[in-house]
C-alpha cells in the first residue's frame, strides 16, 4: 500500500498517524520530515521524482507499506500526479494546500487568482503581467527576486512572500518590487503577485483564468487603425477621415489574430499599434501585451480602448525600433506601422510568429525577404472585404496586405 499524507503544520489526523506508525518506508522533503514523528527513520527526497523512485525501489523489495509526506494538498501540483504517471494508485490523505493557507493568512479571496507551478520565469512573468492576482509556487530561478526583476519597470506589482508557512520560521512579507530584488529570502515556497490598482468590473463565476472572449474580431468605432501605404478614400461608415488609410477592420484582424495565436503566458507586441485594436484583442485572450505607438493622439485612443474593454496593455510611446530594445522578448509580434528596419528588429528577437499589415503591395517582397533571412517560413496575401450597407449594396473596403512568418526551429 502507498499512502500520501498532506502536511500543513498541524498534528496529523488519526488516520494519517496510523499510516505513519505502520509504514516501513516514510519519504518526502527533508524540511517536512523534520517536523513529523515516524516509526522508522525517514528517507529524505530532494523532489517528487526522488520520492517516487524511493517508493518504487521499496515496493520491489516487498518490505511493507510506504508513506510519502508532502506539503499541503499533494493532489494539487504535488506528488500524486508523479505517482500515478508511474502506474501507482496511492491512498491520499490531504491537508490544506499551501495556496489556501497563503491566501487565508493574507486575508484575501482567491477565486479570481491564477496559480502557477511555472515551468520557466518568462512564462510566469507574462502571466503576472496579464493577470491581477497570481500565486506562484516557487522553483529554482523562479522566486520573489527573479519575478520582481522580470516585471520591473513596466509592470508595477505588490508581492506577498511566504517563507516556512506553518513552520517555526514562518515569515510573511509584503514587499515592493525594488525591495524584493535585494533582500535575502529563506527558501520561500510561494509568492503572491498582485496588481494594487486593479478594480474588478464584475464578480467572477469561474475560478482561476477567465473564460475566453465570447466574441472577437470586434468593431472598434473610436478610431481607425491606420496602416502604412498610399492614401485612399475613406470607407463609408468606417469613421476614417478622407485621405486616411483605414485598417481593414474585423475581417482582416481575425486573420491577424489567428496567426499571432495570443494566449495566457505569451507576450505579444503590437508595434505601430494605431488605435490598439490588435493589442486589446490579444489581451482579451489572456496574453501579456505591449502596444508601441509614437503618435500622442493614438496613444490616448489606445488608453480609451483598453479601459473600455477592461484589459491590461502596457503602452510604450516612442519610435521603433529604438523603443523595442527594453521590452521583454515577445512570443508573437504584430507590426502595423514601420518600415523594414522595424520588421528586422522584431524578427531579431525571435518571436514564434510575426505578422505585418501593409497598405501597399510593393512593400511585400522586401518584408518576405527579411523574414526568410531571419529563419521564418514566410507568406503573404491580400485581403479585401466588402460589407453590405443599409441598401444591401456592397461598400468596398481598402485592401490590406498581410505578411506573416512562423519561426523555423529554435530561436
Amino acid at each position: 500500500m502507498i499512502t500520501v499524507i498532506g502536511f500543513d503544520g498541524s498534528e496529523p489526523s488519526p488516520a494519517a498517524r496510523a499510516r505513519l506508525d505502520a509504514a516501513a518506508l516514510v519519504t518526502g522533503a527533508e524540511r517536512i520530515l523534520r517536523r513529523v514523528r515516524t516509526a522508522v527513520p525517514p528517507v529524505p527526497a530532494a523532489d517528487d521524482a526522488a520520492a517516487v523512485a524511493a517508493v518504487e525501489a521499496h515496493l520491489e523489495r516487498g518490505e511493507g507499506p510506504a508513506v510519502v509526506v508532502a506539503d499541503g494538498d499533494p493532489g494539487f501540483f504535488g506528488v500524486v500526479r508523479a505517482l500515478r504517471e508511474r502506474g501507482l494508485a496511492p491512498e491520499v490523505l490531504p491537508a490544506a494546500s499551501l495556496v489556501t493557507r497563503a491566501f487565508g493568512r493574507a486575508g484575501l479571496p482567491w477565486e479570481d487568482a491564477l496559480v502557477l507551478a511555472a515551468p520557466d520565469l518568462r512564462r510566469a512573468a507574462n502571466v503576472c503581467r496579464a493577470h491581477h492576482k497570481v500565486a506562484v509556487l516557487t522553483a529554482p530561478g523562479i522566486g520573489p527576486a527573479e519575478l520582481a526583476r522580470a516585471l520591473a519597470p513596466t509592470t508595477p506589482r505588490a508581492l506577498i512572500v511566504f517563507e516556512d508557512l506553518g513552520g517555526p520560521g514562518e515569515r510573511i512579507t509584503h514587499s515592493r518590487m525594488g525591495e524584493a530584488t535585494t533582500r535575502p529570502w529563506r527558501d520561500p515556497a510561494l509568492v503572491l503577485v498582485l496588481d494594487p490598482r486593479h478594480r474588478p468590473a464584475e464578480r467572477t463565476w469561474l475560478a482561476g483564468a477567465r473564460p475566453g472572449p465570447g466574441r472577437w474580431a470586434l468593431d472598434f468605432t473610436s478610431a481607425p487603425h491606420a496602416v502604412p501605404g498610399p492614401a485612399a478614400a475613406a470607407v463609408p461608415g468606417s469613421g476614417a477621415a478622407p485621405g486616411a488609410v483605414p485598417w481593414a477592420g474585423p475581417e482582416a484582424r481575425a486573420f491577424v489574430l489567428a496567426r499571432l495565436g495570443p494566449r495566457l503566458g505569451a507576450m505579444v507586441w503590437d508595434v505601430g499599434a494605431g488605435a490598439g485594436d490588435v493589442a486589446v484583442e490579444c489581451a482579451r485572450f489572456g496574453a501579456a501585451v505591449v502596444a508601441v505607438e509614437r503618435d500622442p493622439a493614438r496613444c490616448e485612443t489606445i488608453k480609451r480602448n483598453v479601459l473600455e474593454h477592461h484589459v491590461k496593455v502596457a503602452l510604450t510611446r516612442g519610435d521603433a525600433p529604438a523603443a523595442l530594445e527594453p521590452l521583454p522578448d515577445p512570443d508573437a509580434v504584430h507590426v502595423g506601422g514601420g518600415g523594414p528596419a522595424v520588421v528586422a528588429a522584431c524578427a531579431a528577437r525571435s518571436p514564434e510568429s510575426l505578422v505585418c499589415t501593409l497598405g501597399a503591395a510593393d512593400r511585400v517582397p522586401a518584408l518576405l525577404t527579411i523574414l526568410r533571412e531571419h529563419g521564418y517560413h514566410a507568406e503573404g496575401l491580400r485581403l479585401h472585404a466588402s460589407r453590405l450597407d443599409g441598401a444591401h449594396h456592397l461598400a468596398p473596403n481598402a485592401p490590406v496586405y498581410i505578411v506573416h512568418g512562423t519561426r523555423i526551429g529554435p530561436g
